[in-house]
């Protein structure tokens, strides 16, 4: 079975993360200093905050840092629900069952039960261990304040690293915890000259003009240009990558749910576009801006005049905009749908 990219060039160290090195520098300041803080790590998504995360704590704890790191998505907890709980080996002896329907506690008593259980926990041969949180904008006030707590509970022996599209969405005595370090999507440079190491290592074939159209495609964002150059790389197989060939994958990323989704919109039709919403939601796992973002695509490259589309790109900018605002992605998608279709 071929590597999926993304995971075969996941930096095992920090210095191969790409860009953000004022932040990356201070981590190594950080960990060379054997003083490591909690960190409120911020930024757009696909940034490398989760990337860097991991690279940290492989640096820390060696190959073995699975014992000392462990990693929580909070958008799966809240956003899923129970439908995601029992699924997670890992929970079954808190929750003590696989039916979902058994579950009687509410998943913000079983979040604080389960963060609260792993950090009590001492580190393995080391002076303290990690907790990753990522996507914490998702957690509610009263998840947030217990977090706060257990945090400063066992700050003795354990580091909590918060990740975040959304700072804002942090209670004030969250943030304070930890350091807050910035992270951006990579300068078109410095993503060409990881695309040509990418390509010479799988021995694909890209011209000048091919890496111009994925820098584009791509706006800085390292994970969406290794899916789009191994698509193309696939689809040309021996021969040489050009624009055409980054365009015609860059459309092929586009979900199926969300063309289902944007036709049901076009057709008025709200109670089948819920359902496509539910599935890019709770079966793909879509975050509610990646819906937009390819939602816009679709309006894009329809054949509408150019007005038309630009009445409908207003609309997924007023989307984009109230759900950086709101807590719930899936309101916001709804909204969108419901004002598609007046």
């Amino acid at each position: 079975m071929k590597d999926i990219w993304t995971v075969k060039y996941r930096p095992d160290n920090l210095d191969d993360i790409i860009g953000n090195e004022d932040s990356i520098d201070m981590i190594k300041k950080l960990i060379q200093s054997n003083n490591l803080p909690h960190l409120v790590l911020h930024g757009p998504e696909n940034t490398g905050k989760a990337s860097s995360s991991f690279a940290m704590a492989h640096e820390i704890y060696g190959e073995d840092y699975q014992r000392n790191f462990t990693y929580f998505n909070a958008s799966d907890f809240f956003e899923q629900g129970k439908r995601y709980l029992v699924r997670e080996k890992r929970f079954l002896r808190i929750l003590g069952t696989d039916d979902p329907k058994k579950i009687k506690k509410s998943v913000i008593a079983i979040f604080k039960e389960v963060i609260n259980e792993y950090a009590s926990m001492g580190p393995i041969d080391s002076d303290f261990k990690i907790i990753f949180i990522d996507n914490a904008e998702t957690l509610n006030s009263d998840s947030q304040h217990a977090l706060r707590r257990i945090m400063e509970k066992y700050t003795a022996n354990c580091r909590f690293i918060l990740s975040t599209t959304q700072p804002s969405k942090l209670i004030a005595p969250l943030r304070s915890r930890g350091l807050q370090l910035f992270f951006t999507h990579v300068s078109a440079d410095k993503l060409a000259r990881f695309i040509r190491k990418v390509a010479d290592a799988e021995n694909v074939q890209i011209t000048d003009d091919g890496i111009d159209a994925l820098t584009y495609h791509s706006k800085g964002n390292v994970s969406r240009a290794l899916h789009t150059l191994q698509l193309a790389s696939l689809r040309s197989k021996d021969e040489t990558i050009g624009p055409q060939e980054i365009y015609d994958s860059a459309l092929k990323e586009t979900s199926e749910n969300v063309i289902h989704l944007f036709e049901m919109t076009l057709s008025k039709d709200i109670l089948e576009a819920r359902k496509f919403i539910d599935k890019l939601i709770l079966e793909e796992g879509l975050s509610g801006k990646e819906i937009l973002l390819q939602l816009h695509k679709m309006a894009a490259s329809s054949n509408e005049s150019d007005e038309t589309i630009a009445r409908w790109t207003i609309k997924i900018a007023n989307a984009d905009y109230y759900m950086t605002e709101a807590a719930n992605d899936r309101i916001q998608i709804e909204a969108l749908v419901a004002d598609f279709c007046l």
